[in-house]
């Protein structure tokens, strides 16, 4: 059975196993335990794991961000989509997306928003299955060093 909870301090190393899945480069856990207290804190950051077996198999983030246009309603940044490659297929990522949307309109978001990289073709149509849009926008990131 899969629980979907918030992910909490003594997640992290096994979250850091999972980050290092989906983006392929080790994760500062000094410094990952210093943003998730400063996360902590802000309250409008929303981080899930999905555990399968007591162990941590998915996880999403989500942040809700305050807009100042039309009817100055919230949105939701959805971020570090992640379902381990092991457990995939199995509704996981589902509950995951489910459960963050749950919390979007609880703050009364009026949208939810994210970005995936071009070639994660078979993420795209998981994410249109779950209701989003390909709008086809362009997106532009701005590395730092």
């Amino acid at each position: 059975m899969v629980t979907v909870r918030a992910i909490e301090l003594q997640d992290l190393p096994a979250l850091s196993q999972l980050y290092n899945e989906l983006m392929e480069t080790p994760t500062n856990e000094v410094q990952m335990q210093k943003m998730f207290r400063y996360i902590q804190q802000n309250g409008h950051y929303y981080i899930l794991g999905a555990f399968y077996e007591g162990k941590l198999v998915g996880s999403v983030m989500g942040i809700e961000c305050m807009d100042l246009v039309g009817q100055c309603k919230p949105f939701m940044v959805v971020e570090n989509v992640i379902v381990s490659e092991q457990v995939r297929r199995q509704g996981i990522g589902q509950k995951l997306m489910l459960q963050i949307e749950r919390i979007a309109r609880d703050l009364a978001c009026g949208y939810m928003i994210l970005v995936s990289g071009d070639q994660r073709k078979e993420a795209h149509q998981f994410y249109e299955k779950l209701g989003f849009k390909d709008e086809k926008v362009q997106g532009y990131r701005k590395q730092f060093s």
